[in-house]
């Protein structure tokens, strides 16, 4: 098994290329390419090119002259042979240049083949061990219909064409804000006014005129403004009526109403009671505005939130009465009324 350098994954044996990142596992594990042998060196190249005297032989026995012709010039010395060591000069190594060689495929490693070279390959490896291509490429995009591809002309317009109509949106914008302003100013304004009653602290105010439309003798409508709960505005019937006029205006936050001839059980069922007193508010300008005030038939105080701005007179009538019978009458122990300080 072939480590990739760069990831460490197992590789086999014949891959030239990692199977997991695709990088080039080098040749480190291939066989090394055998060296030519270099010639010796002589050293010294007359010596060797001379040839080697040869041993001196026993003196041989002497012949009889031969009648031949006397012997002529002495010929030249015979070359070497060629199979003889010869000089060279002294040269550097040089390794052999790699050969890629085709990988032999084995049928268990047979699969996928490779888009660019064909070599076939694992289904385990990402690419090929050949020529380290992709092989599980990205998904081409799916192609748009025929209807998305064609271009819609483009209109031309001159250069200041629009320049109108975004003046006019701009102005029908202002416009409606404007009038939204106008009619949305008294909710808001209430709305503020609201918050600032229940923020705010309140106090007491004295009206400085009291008149009934009716009363009983012995009980006047300023009993029912003079801060005494034992003491109550008698009223003969239902329809009668109490206005309390202020010196100046101003924001009647609540009213506080104590029903019936005082605060004690016993006294408050001896006459009759209002369980419904209406309203009504008139500001410094004539504006009039209409409460209903729905109270409980019980003895104390009730309070009854109004938030009414530029107050100068309030009339309250008595209906709904409960408990009149005989000679009994309507009583109304206590009237408040409070402003934002």
């Amino acid at each position: 098994m072939r480590e990739c350098p760069a990831c460490g994954a197992s590789n086999g044996p014949t891959d030239g290329f990692c199977g997991n990142c695709g990088s080039y596992l080098g040749w480190s594990d291939s066989p090394a390419a055998p060296v030519a042998p270099v010639a010796p060196i002589a050293d010294r190249p007359a010596e060797a090119a001379a040839p080697r005297p040869a041993d001196p032989a026993p003196p041989a026995a002497p012949r009889p002259a031969d009648p031949s012709p006397p012997a002529g010039p002495p010929r030249a010395a015979a070359p070497p042979p060629r199979d003889s060591p010869q000089p060279v000069r002294p040269a550097k190594a040089v390794a052999p240049r790699p050969v890629v060689r085709p990988v032999p495929v084995d049928d268990d490693d047979a699969g996928t083949p490779c888009p660019s070279c064909g070599t076939p390959n694992p289904p385990d490896r990402r690419f090929c061990r050949r020529c380290a291509t992709p092989l599980t490429p990205g998904k081409a995009p799916p192609q748009l219909p025929w209807w998305r591809s064609i271009r819609r002309p483009r209109r031309r317009t001159r250069a200041g064409s629009g320049r109108t109509t975004r003046l006019l949106v701009i102005l029908a914008v202002v416009l409606a804000l404007c009038a939204g302003g106008f009619l949305l100013l008294p909710a808001g304004r209430n709305l503020i006014e609201d918050t600032r009653d229940k923020l705010g602290k309140s106090k007491q105010v004295t009206p400085v005129r009291v008149e009934a439309s009716a009363e009983v003798p012995g009980r006047p409508a300023g009993n029912a403004t003079d801060g005494l709960s034992n003491r109550y505005w008698g009223a003969p019937g239902p329809g009668a009526s109490v206005t309390c006029t202020f010196a100046k205006p101003f924001r009647l936050v609540a009213v506080i109403v104590t029903n019936g001839a005082s605060t004690s059980p016993e006294d408050y069922a001896r006459d009759g009671r209002a369980l419904r007193i209406d309203l009504e508010v008139t500001a410094s300008n004539g504006r009039k505005s209409v409460k209903k005030l729905t109270l409980i038939d019980k003895p104390g105080p009730q309070t009854f939130d109004t938030g009414i701005s530029d107050v100068t007179t309030v009339r309250l009538t008595l209906d709904a009465p409960a408990g009149l019978d005989g000679d009994r009458h309507l009583a109304l122990a206590e009237l408040e009324f409070f402003q934002r300080s």
